[in-house]
């Protein structure tokens, strides 16, 4: 604390700092220690990257520093959503999506961001889009023609013919060749290369079957061992880690001893599963989507989602959050992921409440949603942590999360990248 101060003290006296700001609040959570730091003050550079913390109450600025002061308010770092399809509607489900053209679904996707940004996530992987879209949303926010989050996009899912990630709503006549679905090692491998060469910069597959398509069932497995492996070992040579869309117990297995960095959903996990996960050297994190449920059943039909999807998500529901416990229990590297798309983008902070409930602290929680999915990003240098030489992405909540954890539900202020993007003080 005391060479942060110092560091502190230096800059403020700086006239370099002219434009430079600097963020209170009542109490700070430090989740890379897993503690609660009182009166901090977060110095922030132009690049919008913080440049110290100091206590606010021996550390002085000059006057050309702007203040950002939220007073009696808790902060942390900008949560992480690991998984997200920004260009999905929870309130349009089953055949209604024919209604629309296809352009429809870019433009919801800047809406969504939006959403998902005025929820406190600050940056999102999205797993899987059409037509680029994530793609082309990380751009326009970039480029600061839209508003939202930090996006790590996916572009297209990959999968196996008529499998969870191909079209499988629609009869012969009308297919058209879907981007990403491929079949054997040399087939994936290309789909690899081509939606990294498109923007990608995590690649989606799909192991297993899944709730929400059709003539497809959660449990089984539907690519190989030997192609995901194949995947696994193009993705990283590209640089680019791999989440894997995975169900079933089998397809979560093969997964794992592939090399996939995340499993997501994990549902139907078994015993052996769960070991192979905790034990792995290199590390794999499980992403599952555990509140959703509540929407799909109490929504979903009113929605036109089709009663198979919704007996599905019955059926994997509570087996699910089952396995989140024991996978917690048992060691597994844990990042919260909520699937939003298939509930709407500006509900996911009510995950937290039932991942608490399901076995993790308000803390261990929390950490889930901005270090651990820095960590499993591979991003530690940019984003997960109030940190010296991390961008400042910063929320902030009336009252204390490690209370109640249903405080993240609704965030007060959101700073992205140092500059204020929501305040409703």
């Amino acid at each position: 604390m005391r060479i942060a101060l110092i560091l502190a003290l230096a800059l403020s006296a700086s006239p370099a700092l002219a434009q430079k700001r600097v963020i209170t609040a009542a109490r700070m959570i430090d989740v890379l220690e897993g503690k609660v730091v009182e009166h901090p003050a977060i110095f922030v550079d132009d690049d919008g990257r913080i440049t110290g913390v100091a206590d606010a109450r021996t550390v002085r600025w000059s006057s050309d520093v702007q203040h950002i002061d939220l007073g009696n308010r808790t902060i942390l770092p900008g949560l992480i959503d690991m998984h997200v399809h920004l260009d999905s509607l929870a309130e349009v489900g089953g055949y209604n999506s024919l209604e629309y053209t296809d352009s429809f679904w870019s433009m919801v996707a800047v809406r969504n961001a939006r959403a998902m940004l005025d929820a406190g996530f600050t940056t999102v992987r999205n797993v899987g889009s059409d037509a680029f879209n994530d793609v082309g949303l990380k751009q326009a926010i970039e480029g600061g023609f839209a508003e939202g989050p930090r996006i790590v996009p996916a572009a297209h899912a990959l999968g196996a013919t008529g499998g969870h990630c191909d079209s499988t709503f629609l009869p012969p006549s009308l297919e058209t060749p879907q981007e990403g679905v491929a079949d054997g090692e040399q087939g994936l491998r290309y789909q690899v290369r081509r939606q990294r060469k498109y923007g990608a910069e995590v690649i989606k597959v799909c192991a297993t079957g899944g709730v929400f398509s059709r003539n497809t069932e959660p449990g089984q497995q539907q690519l190989s061992e030997a192609e995901l492996r194949a995947i696994a070992d193009e993705a990283h040579q590209w640089g680019l880690k791999v989440a894997a869309h995975a169900h079933g117990g089998s397809g979560i297995k093969a997964a794992i001893r592939a090399g996939i960095d995340t499993i997501e959903h994990a549902s139907l996990v078994d015993d052996e599963g769960i070991k192979l996960a905790a034990a792995r050297k290199e590390p794999v994190w499980f992403s599952m989507d555990i509140y959703n449920t509540d929407y799909t059943q109490s929504e979903g039909a009113k929605n036109g989602v089709l009663e198979d999807n919704l007996r599905k998500d019955r059926e994997v529901a509570q087996i699910q959050r089952d396995n989140f416990r024991k996978a917690h229990a048992a060691g597994v590297r844990m990042v919260f992921g909520s699937d939003a798309g298939v509930m709407p983008h500006g509900q996911v902070g009510g995950q937290f409440k039932v991942m608490v409930q399901y076995g993790m602290t308000p803390m261990q929680a929390i950490q889930a949603a901005t270090r651990n999915g820095a960590q499993a990003l591979g991003r530690e240098k940019d984003v997960g942590a109030i940190a010296m030489g991390r961008l400042a992405d910063i929320i902030a909540v009336d009252g204390d999360p490690l209370a109640n954890v249903r405080e993240l539900e609704s965030v007060d202020v959101v700073i992205k990248g140092g500059v204020t993007v929501k305040d409703v003080r």
